[in-house]
């Protein structure tokens, strides 16, 4: 869907082979929040149980935003073509405008954000994939300024623009190109 955003909270999906990952923006769109995990699969009933949900409350629900899966080079991933067909199918099933945003380094970027405040990796597990779905929904947002005017994508299937690695504490021992 194209057009502008309108105003009100946005939903962030980092789809997974066992778990979906959910993220929430702030009324203003200003600031992303892991918001919890989906482990049915396909989890495309649950989204719009929890979009239905989120938008029948007085902050509401502008518009739905989900992480495309690729390579590091931008090719598709082994996973790119089924979270299309999800994106495909989210979108006959709602009338919420559902964005594409770029999903590269959104779990390396969250498993450093989360192991700077618990080490224990078995603790940090379970928090890991909302936690990716905020960065997915932060990039969204930072790219989409006061979430008006045209979105990220106004075609489809857009081909995604390189996400920068924004991460304050990121090493130089972070994976910034594909092995050789």
């Amino acid at each position: 869907m194209t057009g502008a955003v309108r105003s009100g909270r946005v939903l962030a999906l980092d789809i997974g082979r066992r778990r979906t990952g959910l993220a929430l923006s702030d009324a203003t769109g200003t600031l992303a929040t892991p918001y919890g995990v989906i482990t049915a699969h396909p989890p495309l009933g649950d989204v719009l149980r929890t979009a239905g949900q989120l938008a029948g409350e007085s902050d509401g629900l502008a518009a739905i935003v989900v992480g495309r899966p690729l390579h590091l080079d931008g090719r598709p991933s082994a996973e790119t073509a089924e979270v299309d067909a999800f994106i495909a199918r989210l979108r006959t099933r709602t009338t919420l405008p559902v964005f594409v945003q770029d999903e590269r380094l959104s779990s390396v970027e969250a498993e450093s954000r989360l192991s700077a405040s618990e080490r224990d990796w078995r603790k940090r597990k379970p928090r890991l994939d909302a936690a990716a779905a905020a960065v997915i929904l932060q990039d969204f947002l930072d790219r989409s300024p006061h979430l008006s005017g045209a979105p990220p994508d106004a075609s489809p299937l857009p081909e995604p623009e390189p996400r920068p690695d924004s991460s304050p504490d990121a090493s130089p021992a972070s994976p910034q190109e594909p092995a050789r």
